[in-house]
């Protein structure tokens, strides 16, 4: 698995598969949120598979697809509940983890502003600087 950690409560990682959850649960991650819409890639784990192990496991699971490019405000919102109220840490994940990452960064853009934003994605491997120019003009 390549789990990649944004902060100490949030991490992202491309799509997992039931038999992932033992180890995500080792690595301390209480709650487990959803990304991808199921069928995006032939042969992908569906959402349900996933969190029924999650849920055998003792994990919180959640599902907010998103279609690729095409985040809603309702979406965002449904994001951003869900960091409200899972318990931490939270390991969210799509096909990549880009997703997730953008999802996060365009959440937490006004509480932690776009040059801590751009920091904690980059360690991670993501470059959100463009989103983040974005999110500073509107």
């Amino acid at each position: 698995m390549d789990i990649r950690s944004i902060t100490e409560d949030f991490a992202v990682s491309p799509q997992i598969a039931p038999e992932d959850i033992p180890e995500i649960k080792a690595a301390g991650f209480r709650s487990i949120l959803c990304n991808r819409p199921d069928h995006e890639d032939y042969g992908q784990p569906l959402q349900d598979e996933v969190a029924e192990a999650a849920r055998a496991a003792g994990l919180e699971m959640r599902w907010v697809p998103i279609i690729s490019g095409m985040v809603t405000p309702d979406a965002a919102e449904a994001f951003r509940a869900a960091l409200d109220e899972m318990p931490g840490p939270i390991l969210a994940y799509c096909r990549s983890g880009t997703r997730c990452t953008m999802l996060w960064s365009l959440t937490k853009f006004d509480e932690l502003g776009g040059a801590r934003i751009v920091d904690a994605t980059r360690a991670a491997g993501y470059d959100m600087a463009g989103l983040v120019r974005q999110l500073e003009r509107r």
